[in-house]
């Protein structure tokens, strides 16, 4: 999977990837993460690539040239590779849309500043714009990195243990069961018997009964 990023940080977005999971599967080149400096693409020597907006109105507004010279460098992207803007106007981010961007072989992500961009780029390279959440960030790159790593751990190979992914938030429609590891005894507080019984169905039966019951008290939106 090769992500390319559309940013004016690219090493904040790369500094972030390169650790961790993310880090290791980009290592064992499952994940390529292809930063893109917009500001390179400015229209004039000194580097702008934001105006003030027509209309009148506070802040600035990124121009269409630079994003568009950026987007326009990837050399390898094809007709039908999903552009996805990450912007507080876009669909909200969840599990399920994840795993459908799993199947895709390049995606390009781009991050918005200031007030955001020039209308005319978004309705020309633009397929996707989705949402982390209902909040205002400084930017996009911190949606770009939640897609990067919710998409790539879904991805074969980057996980130690694939099976895990099945036992997670989300993965069956409900909350995951609480945990527990040693030592048995914390503050006295004890680790459910059940766990330690090595009775497989009971352990299942337990967790099941957990994630449905924590599902109601935290989530019950999901239900």
């Amino acid at each position: 999977m090769i992500f390319h990023v559309l940013t004016l940080f690219p090493q904040m977005v790369s500094d972030a990837a390169n650790t961790s999971v993310i880090g290791r599967a980009i290592k064992n080149g499952l994940v390529t993460v292809n930063c893109v400096d917009i500001r390179a693409h400015a229209v004039n020597k000194y580097g702008q690539v934001d105006d003030a907006p027509y209309g009148g109105g506070a802040g600035m507004v990124m121009m269409a040239p630079p994003v568009y010279g950026a987007f326009s460098s990837i050399k390898t992207i094809k007709q039908n590779t999903r552009v996805i803007y990450l912007s507080p106007q876009g669909k909200p981010f969840n599990q399920n849309m994840a795993r459908k961007l799993a199947n895709e072989s390049e995606l390009v992500l781009l991050c918005g500043h200031y007030e955001g961009l020039d209308e005319r780029v978004i309705e020309e390279i633009v397929t996707d714009e989705i949402s982390i959440g209902d909040y205002i960030l400084t930017g996009g790159e911190l949606g770009a990195l939640v897609i990067i790593d919710a998409v790539s751990r879904l991805l074969p190979g980057v996980l130690g243990k694939e099976e895990s992914l099945l036992d997670e938030s989300f993965s069956s429609g409900l909350l995951e069961y609480p945990q527990y590891t040693r030592p048995r005894v914390f503050r006295g507080r004890e680790a459910p018997e059940v766990l330690l019984s090595g009775h497989h169905g009971k352990v299942e039966e337990w967790r099941r009964a957990q994630s449905v019951e924590r599902t109601r008290r935290k989530r019950p939106d999901l239900i």
